[in-house]
């Protein structure tokens, strides 16, 4: 029997699955998204302010809140995804994958011996100790989000172990000509963006994408993904702390915020 997995009983649950996301080592960010009603938190490593000690900590203190949790990472190498994972993540997400080699190198991080180079040593006894246990429990994504990561999502989608692929549409949006704010609205983007759903989720995957704000996570939504992450932890403060003043002052409300598309 694996060990409790958040993210997959939610995954499993329903759909979609509305995550949040943080850049900066918080205490009330995480805990406002699970006020909210948000079923995931997103930590991110590769762009945020981040590290190992300010993943776990957090990660700590959602233990006991009823949210899941996932930890972006800029590369597939092995230890970092190990201390997370020993910290207690549901799982991961390795951004820039353009290959299944690299896919499959993320999952081999995430596994034990002999079914991968993970090394052993949980941090939280609350999840037992029973590798084949904990090592079920871990979600991976594979982070595409470049025209090269498109050529090759059949095959990435073919690595065995792998739980679905998380869209980057900025960087898509880049690596195919245009510009990050292209990314919902070029059809080229879009066509990608839905030919990655559909390639993922005929594998039997989980297809997910990063948002930016939540009229696009229900575009998301109505494309199909199913882990949809809407706003950061600051974009969520920018956005309450506009409203705020604008009701002050009895202002106009504020456009939408349209950043962190990423």
């Amino acid at each position: 029997m694996r060990a409790a997995s958040r993210l997959q009983d939610a995954l499993a649950a329903k759909t979609p699955v509305w995550g949040g996301w943080v850049v900066a080592p918080t205490i009330l960010g995480p805990e406002e998204f699970t006020s909210s009603g948000y079923d995931f938190v997103g930590f991110d490593v590769q762009h945020g302010y981040l590290g190992d000690a300010d993943v776990s900590l957090m990660l700590r203190r959602l233990e006991y809140l009823p949210i899941a949790t996932v930890v972006r990472l800029p590369t597939p190498e092995p230890a970092p995804i190990g201390r997370v994972l020993d910290a207690g993540a549901d799982g991961v997400i390795i951004a820039m994958v353009e290959s299944a080699g690299q896919a499959a190198a993320a999952v081999a991080a995430t596994r034990y011996a002999p079914s991968g180079v993970r090394s052993y040593g949980p941090l939280r006894t609350s999840m037992g100790t029973d590798p084949a246990a904990l090592q079920e429990r871990v979600s991976v994504f594979a982070m595409v989000e470049t025209a090269r990561g498109l050529a090759t999502i059949d095959e990435i989608c073919a690595v065995d172990g792998l739980s679905g692929v998380y869209v980057g549409p900025a960087d898509l949006a880049i690596s195919m000509g245009h510009g990050p704010a292209d990314a919902w609205t070029h059809h080229d983007v879009r066509d990608a963006m839905a030919r990655i759903h559909h390639t993922v989720t005929s594998a039997g995957l989980v297809s997910g994408v990063h948002a930016g704000t939540g009229t696009l996570g229900r575009t998301a939504a109505q494309l199909g993904f199913q882990m949809i992450t809407l706003v950061s932890e600051s974009q969520a403060l920018r956005h309450g702390a506009a409203a705020h003043l604008t009701e002050a002052r009895g202002a106009p409300a504020a456009a939408p915020d349209r950043q962190g598309q990423y």
